[in-house]
C-alpha cells in the first residue's frame, strides 16, 4: 500500500474504538477489500451494556456480514410489553408485526455487550484482533492530509492505556484512512475541526441491574408511565435478573462524562426511582448501577478524507427509541464499504468518500429530531410533558383496543427502523436513461420481496445477503444484456464484489444496482452496459476505462 513519497501504510484503515460502530466499520471495510486494524483504549472488552435494542434496518445491513443469525440467537425477537399506567396494565406484543418488506418484522431486544461480542468474534474469525488497552493520542507530524498534499496518509500516535501504559504499545501506525469511533468524548473529532453542536439535557439516565420482590411478571419488558417520566425494566440484566432504565433531574457537577457510565447510584436512590415509577415491585438488591449524563449534539462535519467520524463520535442523543447503537452501526456500514472500495480502487475516489458525510450527517439530524421528540414525551420536566404523562392513565381502557390493531404496532416498529433515511441527493445516487419503473428511487432502501431466480423462489434480501454490489436484471433484459457484457462478466466471474442476478419474476428490460449497505445506487430502464459501468467506476467497483 504505497503512499506519498514511498511511504507504506501498515493497513488501509485504522479504526479507533471497538464499540458497535467501530466493529461494524471494521467488518464492512474488511469485507470490501481493505486491510484493517482496530484499537480501543479499554483494557478489557467486557463492559455493562448501555443499549438494549436492534431494529430491522441495522439487522438488514449486518446480514451480508454473516452475523445476524448469532445476534438473533442471543436476542428476544418476540418481546411482550406490559405498560403500567397507574393501576392499569396494558399488554402489547411487539414481535412479528405485519411488515412484509423485511426479514426482521419485530423489535429485537439484545444487549449491547452481546452485539459487541458477536461482531468481535466475527473479526477474530477473519484474522483481525482488536488491540485492547491501546489509546489513540493524536496525529504525528508526518501525517499528510489531502488539503495539504492531495493524497492522505495518517500517522497515528498510539500509546498503551491503563495497565498497558508501560508496555510497548507506543509508536506510529500508518494507514490510508482513520475512522474515529471513539465515543462522545472523541479524540479523533478534535483533529477533524468539527464543532460539537448542541447541549445537555436537563435530565439524566440511571441504569441498574437489580433483583426485585413483588408480583411483577418475569421475562417481560415493563414500562411505567409517571408524571416524572418513564421507567423501563428489561429482563436482560447482566448482573441480575432485571436491567432498570429510569430518568431523573441531572445532577450538577457530578464529574461523569456525557454518554459514559458514570459513578454508581446509591441503592436507596435506585429504590426510590422504582418506587415512584408506580411499578408493583421493590428492590431487593442492587448488583450494579451507573449515572449517565445525556446530551443532544451533532458534529458539524463527519470528517473528510482521510479522517472520518462514526457513531457517538459524530452524534449524541437520548436513549429514546433505542436509536444510538443502531445509528452507529448504520454509520459503520455506510462508511466501511466506501473505505474498502477506496482502498482497492488504485486511484483516489474523493466523490465517493465525500458522500459518507453528506448521507450520514443528514440521517443523524433526522434521527436526532426523532429522539428529541420522543424523549420530550418520555422524560422532559416541562409542564406540558408532565401533564401529558399524567393524563395517559385515563386512556388505559382504550389502549388494548388500539394495540390489537396490527397496523399501529407495525407503524411503530417501522418508524424505529428509520424509513425516513434516504440518500436521494447523494452524488452516487444515479438514474439512467430511460428511467426504470417499478423500483425504488436511487438513494432509497431496497425493500425485501419474493422473487424467482433461475426457477428458484427466493427473497430479494436473500439474494443480496453477501458483501458487494448486486446488479438485478429484469427478465426481458435479453441478448447482449449486462450479464453477457465481457467487462462485467470478468469482474463478477472472479467471485469478488460484483454479483449479477436475473429476476425471472420481474418482466421488463430494466437494471438496478444495489449498494453494499442495501440502498439503490443506480437504476435504468434498459440494460445499457456503458451507463452501469460508469456508475460502477464512480463507486470504485470497476477500474478506470
Amino acid at each position: 500500500m504505497p503512499g506519498r513519497q514511498g511511504t507504506t501504510a501498515d493497513t488501509d484503515v485504522l479504526v479507533v474504538g471497538a464499540g458497535p460502530a467501530g466493529l461494524a466499520t471494521a467488518l464492512q471495510a474488511l469485507a470490501h477489500g481493505a486491510t484493517v486494524r482496530v484499537v480501543d483504549r479499554r483494557e478489557h472488552r467486557a463492559r455493562p451494556s448501555r443499549a438494549m435494542m436492534l431494529h430491522a434496518r441495522a439487522l438488514e445491513g449486518l446480514r451480508p456480514l454473516g452475523v445476524t443469525d448469532e445476534l438473533l440467537n442471543r436476542a428476544d425477537t418476540t418481546p411482550e410489553t406490559h405498560i403500567h399506567l397507574g393501576r392499569h396494565v396494558v399488554k402489547a406484543r411487539m414481535g412479528h408485526a405485519n411488515l412484509p418488506d423485511t426479514a426482521f418484522p419485530h423489535l429485537t431486544l439484545v444487549r449491547q455487550a452481546d452485539v459487541e461480542d458477536v461482531l468481535w468474534q466475527a473479526l477474530q474469525a477473519r484474522g483481525v484482533p482488536v488491540d485492547w488497552g491501546v489509546e489513540f493520542r493524536g496525529l504525528g507530524p508526518e501525517s499528510t492530509l489531502p488539503e495539504v498534499s492531495g493524497a492522505g496518509m495518517v500517522h497515528a500516535e498510539l500509546h498503551g492505556a491503563g495497565d498497558n501504559a508501560e508496555r510497548d504499545h507506543s509508536g506510529h501506525h500508518i494507514s490510508r484512512f482513520l475512522a474515529g469511533c471513539d465515543g462522545q468524548s472523541s479524540t479523533v473529532r478534535s483533529f477533524t475541526g468539527a464543532q460539537w453542536r448542541g447541549g445537555p439535557y436537563r435530565v439524566e439516565a440511571v441504569l441498574a441491574d437489580v433483583e426485585l420482590d413483588g408480583p411483577l411478571d418475569p421475562g417481560l419488558l415493563h414500562v411505567a408511565v409517571g408524571r416524572a417520566g418513564l421507567a423501563f425494566l428489561f429482563a436482560l440484566g447482566e448482573g441480575a435478573a432485571w436491567r432498570m432504565l429510569a430518568t431523573r433531574p441531572a445532577l450538577p457537577k457530578s464529574g461523569a462524562r456525557f454518554g459514559q457510565l458514570g459513578p454508581p447510584v446509591p441503592p436507596e436512590e435506585v429504590a426510590r426511582l422504582l418506587r415512584e415509577s408506580g411499578l408493583d415491585a421493590a428492590v431487593r438488591d442492587v448488583r450494579w448501577s451507573a449515572q449517565v449524563p445525556l446530551q443532544h449534539r451533532l458534529a458539524s462535519t463527519f470528517g473528510s478524507n482521510p479522517l472520518f467520524l462514526a457513531g457517538d463520535a459524530a452524534h449524541a442523543h437520548s436513549p429514546a427509541g433505542g436509536q444510538g447503537m443502531n445509528n452507529g452501526i448504520l454509520d459503520g456500514l455506510n462508511l466501511g464499504w466506501k473505505l474498502g472500495f477506496a482502498s482497492t480502487a488504485g486511484r483516489p475516489l474523493p466523490e465517493l468518500l465525500e458522500t459518507y458525510g453528506q448521507e450520514r450527517r443528514l440521517a443523524a439530524r433526522q434521527v436526532l429530531a426523532l429522539t428529541h421528540v420522543i424523549f420530550f414525551g418520555e422524560a422532559s420536566p416541562h409542564p406540558v410533558a408532565r401533564l401529558a404523562r399524567s393524563l395517559l392513565p385515563a386512556f388505559a381502557p382504550v389502549l388494548p383496543l388500539l394495540l390489537r390493531r396490527q397496523w399501529l404496532t407495525a407503524k411503530g416498529i417501522r418508524l424505529l427502523a428509520q424509513p425516513f433515511v434516504r440518500y436521494r441527493t447523494s452524488a452516487i445516487s444515479r438514474d439512467g436513461t430511460p428511467r426504470a419503473g417499478g423500483w425504488p428511487r436511487p438513494g432509497d432502501r431496497l425493500p425485501d420481496a419474493p422473487v424467482t431466480v433461475d426457477g428458484r423462489k427466493a427473497r430479494l434480501h436473500e439474494l443480496t445477503a453477501a458483501p458487494g454490489i448486486h446488479v438485478l436484471l429484469e427478465r426481458d433484459a435479453g441478448p447482449g444484456a449486462l450479464d453477457e457484457d465481457p467487462t462485467l462478466r470478468a469482474v463478477a466471474g472472479r467471485g469478488s464484489l460484483l454479483h449479477v442476478h436475473r429476476l425471472d419474476s420481474h418482466p421488463g428490460r430494466g437494471v438496478v444496482a444495489i449498494r453494499p449497505d442495501g440502498y439503490v445506487g443506480f437504476r435504468c430502464g434498459e440494460p445499457d452496459p456503458a451507463q452501469l459501468r460508469a456508475w460502477l467506476r464512480l463507486v470504485g467497483a470497476l477500474p478506470p476505462s
